[in-house]
């Protein structure tokens, strides 16, 4: 699987969690450490994601916030239908990365990487994040064997050093009976029972 593979199959995931979650749970808190808001809401993480999303297309052009941020302001779920709104963001960046046409350099705010260490981290935001919040409100989940994979080749040789960034908390040891996923999910510091 390529990282750009990795990225996109990460990103269905995440969709396909946040196309089954319940409206009525969208005032609802979650875990302070999946934001920088004081107190986020389900609806907050999913406008960070919408927010991600629009940025796609900018992101594997090699252009940057530093350049101007035409999503700073404005609101990206507004309408009727948040998820909808998601949606539209999440079938743009699909297309950009279908198209093809990546640079070289991806420039986060937090620094420049090279195409496939950038669609790493882009992925590896989308699947934990999938997985997290279909464990918190009970969304069934699993990450694919393909996404398992794809993980243990482009990013679990990276935890280590990403884990010192704050990427990934500490690792767990995995239960004797782990599968691949619970292994991938133990060794990103991620599982919970």
């Amino acid at each position: 699987m390529t990282p750009a593979e990795l990225f996109l199959r990460s990103d269905a995931a995440l969709r396909d969690v946040i196309d089954r979650l319940d409206p009525a749970d969208f005032s609802a808190p979650v875990p302070k450490e999946w934001s920088q808001l004081e107190s986020p809401t389900l609806l907050d993480i999913i406008g960070r994601h919408a927010y991600d999303e629009a940025w796609i297309p900018d992101v594997i052009a090699g252009r940057s916030a530093a350049d101007g941020d035409p999503f700073a302001e404005g609101d990206l779920l507004s309408g009727d239908d948040p998820i909808a709104a998601y949606d539209a963001l999440n079938d743009n960046a699909t297309a950009a990365v279908n198209r093809g046409d990546v640079a070289d350099t991806f420039r986060f705010t937090y620094g420049d990487y090279p195409a496939a260490e950038g669609f790493a981290h882009l992925a590896t935001y989308r699947a934990f994040q999938a997985w997290s919040i279909a464990k918190h409100f009970g969304v069934p989940f699993h990450l694919s064997p393909e996404l398992v994979d794809g993980f243990n080749e482009h990013v679990v040789p990276h935890a280590d050093e990403w884990r010192q960034w704050g990427v990934f908390p500490p690792a767990i040891d995995p239960p004797a009976d782990a599968d691949d996923e619970t292994r991938l999910l133990c060794t990103l510091g991620f599982w919970m029972p």
